[in-house]
């Protein structure tokens, strides 16, 4: 099964989608420093550096999976939420693309602000224009630790199938276990300079992160949020005001701070995964990607659908209403 993705950041999608059982044939992001990561960590990748709104997908037409994680500031709670009436917004251009290869499947993620009311008429249109070219649509909002990501990130999912595939697709079901601890995640990277106090901080680190984000392009910085997120941070034993260059030594004493690969466990990144770029670039890879473990999981499921390995569960055009969102926290 063939992929064409767009937006692809440091490749968290395209992580989970390969070991979901997809292969890419083409990715596609503008940022240099992302780029630089995904072949540094895919040589036999197909990277193209360049912008959605001048690319074109015919060349891959008939490819089985068009995805992407469009830009979140248009509909961020943190933002001025103009929606598409914001430059940065990319749907409208994704659902183009996505019309020039034609998949049997579309994914496309966002923020949870795509849900508010006030984008209700946009998803509509969105919707529309999908069922126009032979989709049915499911939209849902997910939340990561429901999937064994030691954070609480929730994420809009749009996936859109061919009315030949639809009848076939399930969400993948949420994990019966919790999601493991930020201290579970991070003891051995917190001890591996031989921290002293790495065995007391991991049992204060019990819970699960708040939701990392990494800023805009022309704004953020390598910290991990506004007040409110750097409180929830303190609870866990971590200060949030600025990023490590280095875990802690050995007498190291009080609140230790994340570096960019501790940022990336909880994220759901393996450990080899290696970001290119100075911290804060780094760090807003990191911030904006999507967790690989739920794309590994919806990708099972589109794959599933694809291959009509299950039988037919939801009816077509479903997309859920409120009351069936899943919740923002997880039991830990």
């Amino acid at each position: 099964m063939k992929t064409v993705e767009i937006c692809a950041g440091a490749g968290g999608m395209a992580l989970g989608l390969e070991q979901a059982g997809f292969k890419h044939v083409a990715l596609l992001e503008i940022d240099s420093n992302a780029c630089a990561t995904l072949r540094h960590n895919r040589e036999e990748w197909n990277v193209i550096e360049g912008d959605a709104k001048t690319f074109s997908a015919s060349a891959y037409l008939g490819v089985d999976l068009f995805a992407g994680g469009t830009p979140c500031p248009p509909f961020s709670v943190a933002g001025k939420q103009l929606g598409n009436l914001d430059s940065r917004d990319l749907f409208l251009e994704a659902i183009r693309l996505a019309r020039e290869c034609d998949p049997n499947a579309i994914l496309l993620e966002n923020v949870r602000g795509l849900f508010d009311r006030k984008f209700d008429s946009y998803r509509n249109l969105i919707i529309d224009k999908l069922k126009s070219f032979g989709y049915d649509c499911f939209w849902n909002i997910i939340n990561a630790c429901h999937y064994g990501v030691p954070q609480s990130r929730l994420r809009s999912i749009l996936v859109a199938l061919k009315k030949h595939f639809s009848g076939y697709f399930v969400w993948p079901p949420k994990n019966l276990a919790p999601p493991p601890t930020v201290g579970r995640i991070l003891y051995s990277a917190m001890a591996k300079n031989g921290w002293e106090g790495a065995k007391r901080w991991m049992a204060k680190a019990n819970g699960i992160a708040p939701t990392l984000v990494g800023g805009s392009q022309k704004h953020g910085g390598p910290d991990l949020g506004p007040t409110r997120v750097r409180l929830a941070w303190e609870k866990l034993g971590v200060d949030a005001k600025g990023l490590s260059d280095f875990p802690p030594q050995k007498e190291f004493q009080g609140y230790p701070r994340l570096t960019v690969q501790m940022a990336a466990l909880i994220q759901g990144f393996p450990p080899e995964w290696e970001f290119i770029g100075k911290k804060t670039a780094s760090y807003k890879q990191v911030g904006n990607a999507f967790p690989p473990p739920v794309a590994k999981a919806i990708g099972g499921a589109i794959l599933q659908a694809l291959q009509r390995e299950i039988l037919p569960i939801f009816p077509a055009n479903r997309v859920y209403p409120q009351e069936t969102l899943f919740s923002s926290k997880c039991n830990n």
